[in-house]
């Protein structure tokens, strides 16, 4: 999956593009939210996207703000469900998305705003390369002991999420009653709380309005 950030566009533009609705946090959450960036296919077309709530992380795993409290946010990441199809030039297949999609791209998304602190930034990118094949290695295979189930209110209907902690923050992921996957990661704030809904207008969260 391809990631596209619309630059020198309006960051929602992308997200209108889009052929399946979003999920964010439901109304029970009253922090800011805000827009990151959508996912494209070869062919352009909107595969997933994210958005978050609460403060924008940075890119330290300890990072606290002036009052020296730690960072306190959670991403959701929506894919859309699709499944095994040909590419649009017609020269290969595109693999069917799923649960683990989800997981995936939720556990990347929390590996790439947050290191250890005490880590040299000329390794980053050998650590963030190891830990995403282990990102990958997990999300594939979600009935292992390294996930346990939490089950959350999705349009306040009860679904089953798989979830799973380290070190720097949680990772859940699962599906909707519409076929579209969740994913979901941050850090500071708890997963178990937590409620997810359909976004009613994108258009709320365009700051470049």
């Amino acid at each position: 999956m391809e990631t596209t950030s619309h630059t020198g566009a309006r960051a929602v533009d992308g997200y209108l593009q889009a052929s399946f609705p979003w999920y964010g946090l439901d109304e029970a959450f009253t922090g800011p939210r805000w827009l990151m960036q959508v996912g494209a296919g070869a062919d352009g077309t909107v595969e997933h996207g994210s958005i978050g709530h609460g403060d924008e992380p940075s890119v330290r795993g300890d990072a606290r703000d002036d009052s020296g409290a730690k960072e306190r946010f959670a991403v959701v990441v929506t894919v859309a469900s699709s499944p095994v199809r040909r590419s649009g030039d017609g020269t290969g297949v595109l693999e069917a998305t799923s649960v683990s999609s989800a997981a995936w791209l939720a556990g990347v998304g929390l590996l790439t705003s947050t290191w250890p602190h005490q880590m040299d930034h000329t390794l980053r990118d050998d650590w963030l390369e190891q830990q995403t094949e282990t990102a990958w290695v997990l999300a594939d295979d979600l009935v292992s002991e390294d996930w346990t189930e939490l089950t959350l209110p999705v349009d306040g209907v009860p679904t089953p999420f798989h979830y799973r902690e380290s070190e720097f923050g949680w990772v859940l992921a699962g599906s909707t009653r519409d076929g579209a996957h969740l994913g979901a990661y941050g850090r500071g704030m708890s997963a178990y709380g937590l409620g997810f809904s359909v976004v009613k207008d994108i258009l709320e969260y365009d700051t470049q309005r």
